[in-house]
């Protein structure tokens, strides 16, 4: 009897204390990005959403219309579903399934998605008059793909997606994500939004980095609109905790609420704070 009482008794404790852990513990999300314009919602996790901000920041620092940003992401839609992966038809490799035996490049190379980005848009520069073409017919251009028709289907998705990521759309995009506590750093950051952008003016203080933008407002605030909407798209990978620009604010925290207007977010200034 003194046996099944002790057993009773352990019993409820190791439940009283399951449950006080189940309460204090943060529930797990499911992480995904999202990006609204003009009806359009596109939704895509988050190697998608990381992969289209940089697609949308290179074309960005290139001086590209947006239209080459959109061109490059239905691309990739098709090729890879925007996955940096390691196989492919014969040789192919990467975001745009390029093939080192077309002259892509190495394996390495192609495998590393700034080159493979840079290396689509220097095909696309070469198309004289690409932004007015339709998706199909620019697209093919660069990839000779087997089945070019097949673009056409995520011209949506990746419309809204440059819109967004290139700074088109103010506040449109926005992610879902679990945060991790310390598990950023502002150094980390700034290099990661180097080699996206390109150098900028930045200032690192207590877990916080701001970037100031410089030029025409409408500039400004398109430039500004971008580097906001590629640090919400990164921010699972950097640790990011809050973004925020032009008074509005997101966070990790919070993620699942998106933009919150903020009277601390100010205009040429874009702010990121860590973990």
């Amino acid at each position: 009897m003194r046996i099944r009482w002790l057993l009773i008794a352990a019993l409820g404790a190791a439940f009283i204390l399951g449950t006080v852990a189940l309460r204090d513990r943060t529930p797990i999300r499911s992480e995904y990005c999202t990006a609204e314009v003009g009806g359009t919602v596109a939704r895509v996790d988050l190697e998608q959403a990381k992969w289209s901000a940089l697609m949308a920041a290179i074309s960005s620092r290139r001086g590209m219309p947006a239209r080459a940003a959109t061109i490059a992401i239905a691309t990739a839609f098709q090729e890879s579903k925007i996955h940096n992966i390691e196989h492919g038809d014969r040789d192919s490799v990467g975001i745009f399934q390029q093939r080192p035996s077309q002259g892509w490049g190495t394996v390495e190379q192609i495998s590393d998605p700034h080159y493979s980005i840079g290396r689509f848009y220097d095909g696309l520069a070469k198309v004289r008059g690409y932004s007015s073409m339709e998706i199909t017919v620019a697209a093919q251009k660069v990839q000779r793909s087997a089945f070019p028709g097949a673009y056409a289907q995520h011209e949506d998705d990746a419309r809204a997606l440059a819109s967004s990521l290139a700074g088109y759309s103010p506040a449109s995009f926005t992610c879902q994500i679990n945060p991790k506590q310390g598990a950023g750093n502002t150094k980390s950051i700034a290099d990661d939004v180097e080699a996206a952008y390109g150098e900028l003016s930045q200032e690192q203080a207590d877990g916080q980095i701001a970037f100031t933008l410089a030029g025409e407002a409408v500039d400004v605030e398109r430039r500004g609109w971008s580097l906001t909407h590629y640090l919400v798209a990164n921010a699972a990978s950097l640790g990011i905790e809050t973004v925020t620009f032009d008074g509005r604010k997101w966070t990790a925290s919070d993620s699942p609420d998106g933009w919150q207007a903020s009277s601390q977010a100010r205009s040429a200034i874009v702010t990121a704070s860590i973990n």
